[in-house]
């Protein structure tokens, strides 16, 4: 018999007692258990998106004070270009008006003001003394990734938004596992993950509008991922840390991903909601000086 034969025999034979475990020496290690919520609440699906549209219909205005600090990503080089963070202020009233100023490191004066009213934007950039204009949603892109940042891109990340009269949704319970590096921990994140979609216009075809994840644990969002009109994901925004600022609960950090172009971090300072007295017309409307350089943006 050929020695490889002989080697195929002894294999053969040997297989049956390695299964039945006559061969096996096993050893017992300890794995991180997961740490569970001290509270998991259980809501029904209707629920949950009334808990949303209230929390989004008692919401008229927003202001906040916090740190900018952006980055321009080149996903496809994996290159990332970070800027220096600045200060910033965030004024917000319903429905679509925004402002959102930008201040020069150390200095304090203006580095960047834009406005919009939901159909129209201005940022005016002074130490150019140029003034870009074009429409509050993105619909072509810029050359230059900042000129992306739009009214609606900050809008649609600051505060969550209520559904629609013709949104579709779906709930499903799901659970997230996240490592504690500091404490060496593992927890137990159960969620709620609402899908939100609508029919796209002539067709029984459903395009997904937002994906909204939701800890158990307070029932507040904690994720948001918004897609565009053809259902390509757009942007993503974490909410982190959620505290009391006085007038409700609000994340005291915001990452605002859109994966090809850039990235923003908000770190909060302040929030106010529904401030008194109300934001006036004009705390919406800056003056260009004399001799400013307009150009359009599409």
């Amino acid at each position: 018999m050929k020695p490889s034969c002989c080697l195929a025999s002894v294999a053969a034979l040997a297989l049956p007692l390695l299964l039945s475990g006559c061969y096996l020496l096993p050893t017992t290690r300890k794995l991180p258990i997961p740490k569970a919520p001290l509270v998991t609440q259980t809501v029904a699906p209707e629920e949950l998106v009334a808990r949303l549209n209230q929390r989004w219909a008692a919401l008229d205005s927003l202001t906040a004070s916090v740190e900018i600090q952006a980055s321009v990503l080149k996903s496809k080089e994996g290159v990332a270009t970070d800027y220096t963070s600045i200060r910033g202020h965030i004024l917000m009233r319903k429905p679509e008006l925004l402002r959102v100023l930008g201040q020069v490191p150390v200095l304090g004066s203006r580095m960047f003001d834009m406005v919009g009213d939901g159909k129209n934007f201005t940022i005016w950039i002074p130490s150019s003394n140029t003034a870009y204009k074009g429409s509050y949603a993105l619909t072509k892109k810029s050359s230059n990734p900042l000129l992306n940042l739009r009214p609606g891109f900050f809008l649609d990340a600051i505060v969550v938004r209520g559904l629609e009269p013709d949104d579709l949704y779906s709930v499903v319970a799901d659970s997230e596992i996240v490592p504690d590096a500091a404490r060496k921990h593992l927890f137990n994140v159960p969620e709620y993950i609402l899908s939100i979609s609508r029919h796209k216009p002539g067709s029984n075809q459903l395009t997904p509008v937002r994906v909204i994840t939701f800890h158990r644990e307070d029932l507040l969002p904690y994720e948001q991922d918004l897609y565009d009109s053809e259902g390509n994901l757009e942007t993503h925004v974490t909410y982190l840390d959620y505290r009391d600022f006085g007038t409700g609960k609000y994340p005291s950090t915001l990452v605002i991903k859109r994966p090809l172009d850039f990235q923003v971090v908000l770190t909060v300072d302040k929030v106010v909601e529904n401030q008194k007295p109300p934001l006036t017309d004009d705390q919406f409307v800056f003056k260009l000086t004399e001799g400013t350089q307009i150009q359009n943006l599409e």
